[in-house]
């Protein structure tokens, strides 16, 4: 459930008076979702998506989160686009929350990928990277390689409830990821959280998928950009662990989706030999992340726990990979 904080009618109709939005016609929350309370909104100027950010968003970044959605559709990447109110500023307040209306994006997210997603996918986190350059505002990646370590020592206490010895696992790894971890490869304002429920699709007149928008830029942040393929090949070339071949990597889908990134923007050879020491990366991230969601978050807290094993298991993928053949290059 990802409505957190309710609104009342006779609330939002004060709020949108501060709009050139038309007349309120209808107003729902979305329940997908994880870290903020997401409403879809739709006046008689059309349909937005109204978001209140919860207390796992610093109020002091959602500037440089919303200024670039900004910039990246003005450049013309499909995302949404902050509505600035009557006065110039998009952010705004909504029952104690920092709130934020949006452009709506037609299109849903797959439940299940296939290969003739991962084209499209590269092609669009491509055009993602070049759309962000000339926004001058940068954000470190607080969650990239500085903060494993810290975030390894706070899952300490209870990891090894999860998988005895998982711990020592996990330093191991990490040592061996930072000891590798490259330096001088092309950066600039990257996604890093494009999962499939952050990707919408729609069927062309071939009824093949082609992205509609990409949404959910909360993490974004200004890093490698091939560390954004990483977490992409993380999140959409596994088969998840619901299906059969459950964990394994679909080399078909990765070398699909990295031709598809090419078309768009060719990788430079460094980059491509890079690609397994940054897949090691994406996935202790997300594993990190989770296994100190898993140990920590107590009952009736906002967020959703997820698995951490089953990154467990894509870190192993990538510990053994032997350079970028393993990823279809």
């Amino acid at each position: 459930m990802a409505v957190y904080t309710e609104v009342s009618d006779e609330a939002l109709r004060a709020f949108l008076s501060g709009y050139e939005l038309g007349e309120l016609l209808a107003f729902r929350g979305i329940a997908e979702g994880v870290e903020n309370s997401n409403y879809a909104l739709r006046t008689t100027a059309g349909d937005f998506i109204l978001t209140l950010y919860e207390k796992r968003v610093d109020p002091q970044e959602l500037p440089y989160f919303l200024g670039l959605m900004r910039h990246l559709a003005r450049h013309g990447l499909a995302c949404p686009e902050p509505v600035a109110g009557l006065d110039g500023e998009a952010l705004r307040e909504l029952a104690g929350r920092p709130a934020a209306i949006c452009t709506f994006l037609p299109g849903v997210w797959p439940r299940r990928p296939g290969v003739a997603h991962m084209a499209p996918l590269g092609a669009a986190l491509a055009a993602l990277h070049a759309a962000g350059e000339g926004y001058d505002i940068e954000r470190p990646n607080a969650l990239g390689p500085a903060g494993w370590a810290p975030l390894l020592e706070r899952c300490r206490p209870n990891g090894d409830t999860v998988q005895a010895g998982l711990c020592d696992e996990l330093d191991a790894q990490l040592r061996g990821i930072l000891q590798d971890w490259p330096r001088d490869l092309p950066r600039g304002h990257i996604h890093a959280d494009l999962f499939p429920d952050n990707v919408f699709f729609l069927d062309d007149a071939d009824r093949q998928p082609r992205v509609s928008g990409l949404i959910d830029f909360y993490f974004a942040c200004t890093d490698l950009l091939a560390y954004d393929i990483a977490v992409c090949l993380n999140a959409w070339c596994f088969e998840p662990d619901r299906f059969s071949n459950a964990g394994q990597f679909n080399v078909t889908k990765a070398r699909a989706l990295l031709r598809g990134y090419a078309a768009r923007r060719a990788l430079t050879e460094a980059e491509r030999n890079a690609l397994p020491v940054l897949c090691r990366g994406a996935a202790i991230r997300f594993l990190l992340t989770r296994l100190y969601d898993w140990t920590n978050t107590p009952p009736g807290a906002l967020v959703t726990r997820k698995d951490p094993m089953e990154y467990l298991r894509r870190l192993r993928f990538h510990a053994q990979a032997e350079g970028p053949g393993a990823y279809g290059l």
